[in-house]
């Protein structure tokens, strides 16, 4: 039997199943002082109708009274309540794998006119995303949800394959803390480097201080230690400037990522 069968045993099947379902729950958790009115506003139905789900399931063997008001779960409550609690378990989590799962769009940039319902040919482009007509062999593809325009975002889904692009690698560049003595970074050798890179990052006052020192803008300054990770896991080659304290949590976010990274040394002498 599919999911849609088993579903259909299951209390979600049907709608009073379902509210049988939901009163028992309420009764458990209330026992053995239960009030019908809290259970109906609750669960949004009229307390008349909580009366008579609290009788069908008395009558089943699922609850057994002690008196006006007073109502507690039997054994066999218990285990048609566990039986159905997996039942809406093992839905969800097959709505969530392979319902959810399927439909997942994501953004990209279109490098020519798409229309919606194309299959295309997904790449990776200085860190983000793109759509390109037709379906390449051997490439990622996918098929528009939209239609877009050159150089328009463009919904996509329905992937296939891998993405074919290498990840990033950074090089940090230690700066000490105010107050410490060190060694100044020369100015040359640190817009070099940043030339060399892809994306310049700055951790830090005192790194923000020698990097503008430097005659240099950087490109991220705020929330660096996810920005640095996520840029290089898409393909960009990161320098991150940081002050010496901010290194070691850095560090340890890129291995846990299993980013390449090198910890440069502190660049001579300022002129």
């Amino acid at each position: 039997m599919d999911e849609a069968g088993r579903r259909e045993r299951s209390v979600l099947g049907q709608q009073r199943e379902a509210t049988r379902y939901r009163v028992l729950v309420e009764i458990a958790a209330r026992q053995p002082a239960v009030s019908q009115r809290e259970i109906a506003d609750a669960i949004g139905v009229t307390a008349q109708a909580v009366s008579e789900y609290v009788g069908d399931l008395v009558d089943l063997g699922h609850v057994e009274t002690e008196g006006r008001g007073r109502y507690r779960i039997t054994k066999e409550g218990v285990d048609w309540l566990l039986t159905r609690t997996d039942e809406l378990q093992a839905f969800t989590s097959y709505v969530a794998e392979e319902v959810v799962g399927r439909v997942d769009v994501e953004a990209a940039i279109a490098t020519d006119a798409l229309a919606a319902e194309e299959r295309v040919t997904l790449s990776m482009r200085h860190g983000v995303l793109h759509a390109s007509p037709g379906a390449e062999g051997g490439r990622a593809t996918a098929v528009t949800v939209t239609a877009a325009a050159s150089g328009e975002a463009v919904g996509v889904t329905g992937f296939e394959g891998l993405l074919d692009y290498e990840p990033g690698d950074v090089s940090i560049v230690p700066v000490p803390r105010v107050g410490d003595d060190a060694v100044a970074l020369e100015a040359d050798e640190l817009r070099a480097l940043a030339a060399a890179h892809d994306l310049l990052a700055v951790a830090g006052v005192e790194a923000l201080a020698a990097v503008r020192g430097a005659g240099l803008d950087p490109d991220v300054r705020f929330g660096t230690v996810q920005a640095v990770e996520t840029a290089a896991a898409r393909g960009l080659d990161v320098l991150l400037v940081a002050v010496e304290t901010a290194v070691s949590t850095h560090a340890d976010r890129l291995r846990e990522g299993n980013i390449r990274f090198e910890v440069v040394e502190t660049v001579g002498p300022a002129v």
